[in-house]
């Protein structure tokens, strides 16, 4: 099994910042991309960013400028840091990893972590 964990989320400010993880473990071979996404009540789950295994990234245009992606591949984790946070981003956090599981099988696998809450209220 693949298994995802994200952590950092909680109850900020508007304009305050907060950096989410996640954290990936099991039988992981490698991983292609790692995405976040969001999903608030009422309305749809939305792509927030990706980050493909070489480094390049692209993000939802309500988050451009205000939040970033990255990876440490030696640990399997990915952040996402969050600043000049608007009530309009709470939700919950979920990551996404793709890739392959260990030889010999080398089965692709998509994991999902089981998500993190992210209010942003005065």
């Amino acid at each position: 099994q693949v298994q995802l964990v994200e952590t950092g989320g909680g109850l900020v400010q508007p304009g305050g910042s907060l950096r989410l993880s996640c954290a990936a473990s099991g039988s992981i071979g490698s991983i292609n991309d790692m995405c976040w996404y969001r999903h608030a009540p009422g309305k749809q789950r939305e792509l927030v960013a990706t980050i493909t295994s070489g480094g390049n990234t692209n993000y939802a245009d309500s988050v451009k400028g205000r939040f970033t992606i990255s990876r440490d591949n030696a640990k399997n984790t990915v952040y996402l840091q969050m600043n000049s946070l608007k009530p309009e981003d709470t939700a919950v956090y979920h990551c996404n990893a793709k890739g392959l599981r260990k030889a010999p099988s080398l089965y692709p696998y998509s994991a999902w972590g089981q998500g993190t809450q992210v209010t942003v209220s005065s």
